[in-house]
């Protein structure tokens, strides 16, 4: 079996991402920017957003972290995100989430400008990536996508299974595959005979949010699994497959820790740097 090793692809992509950059920065003189607003201090939220702020400066994008307390009112988040998409220096906007209860996390994601959506869930990302139209994509599904493409690059006729129907995940995942002629089944934690619907995949994408969920014998011969869950558990960090099990079955599978999560960082960069390069045309 290959154990798909996330953290060499996401270090490969910012290699190229890095000679990008610098590519950019000798044609216009400027460089992609990236700008986080983070809300509160979620430890899982300032780890991630700190390991965002160390890769830009590893790819040589310039990187900003504006920081507020929980009880920020959402106006002042609002009227920051407009001074943001009036700031040429900034080519790409995120805001990390969870967000408050007292903000409202739609009007936040509609207030960014789509062309500076880095984490493509503006609808007008959404409704273009569906209609096969060029995008923002959400940078998770993204880096499931190159990853699989590095396993087997022509999908075309394959039969894929997505395993969750999040806005986050499932959907824009299911997207993706269809883009490369797959035939893709959505499934969630409502389908009946989940394990039927797996068993017929060469592709299976885990993101449904519930520990081990998929087992070794829901697994034909050489599939590929690529598993997006992270579980706390009693036994540690665990995604939505049972690593164990399916390692015996599956042609390739991502480990957790260490397989999709630092695809999505690198994915983020990836994403700054077309939407500095789509504003510079």
């Amino acid at each position: 079996m290959i154990l798909i090793d996330g953290k060499k692809a996401a270090a490969e992509l910012r290699a190229e991402l890095k000679e990008e950059v610098a590519e950019l920065k000798s044609k216009h003189n400027k460089v992609p920017g990236l700008t986080v607003i983070l809300i509160g201090d979620l430890t899982p939220s300032q780890i991630y957003v700190r390991n965002k702020e160390k890769s830009a400066n590893e790819v040589g994008l310039k990187s900003e972290v504006i920081k507020y307390p929980d009880s920020v009112e959402e106006k002042t988040v609002l009227e920051k995100i407009q001074e943001l998409n009036n700031d040429e220096t900034v080519s790409g906007i995120l805001v990390q989430l969870p967000l408050p209860k007292h903000i409202d996390k739609q009007k936040v994601i509609e207030a960014i400008d789509p062309s500076k959506d880095v984490d493509g869930f503006h609808p007008m990302n959404v409704g273009n990536l569906s209609s096969g139209y060029e995008s923002s994509i959400p940078c998770t599904p993204l880096g499931c996508y190159l990853l699989i493409k590095k396993i087997e690059p022509n999908l075309s006729g394959k039969k894929a299974v997505v395993v969750g129907r999040s806005n986050l995940n499932g959907k824009p995942m299911t997207q993706l595959l269809l883009k490369e002629n797959c035939t893709v089944t959505i499934t969630h934690s409502k389908t009946k005979d989940l394990k039927a619907e797996c068993l017929e995949a060469d592709i299976i994408v885990a993101a449904v949010g519930i520990p081990e969920l998929v087992r070794g014998d829901w697994v034909k011969k050489d599939s590929i699994v690529i598993d997006v869950g992270i579980n706390k558990t009693d036994n540690g960090i665990v995604g939505d497959v049972h690593f164990d099990e399916v390692s015996k079955n599956a042609k390739a599978l991502t480990p957790v820790p260490g397989g999709v999560g630092p695809m999505t960082i690198a994915c983020l960069l990836k994403n700054t740097i077309d939407c500095f390069k789509r504003s510079q045309i």
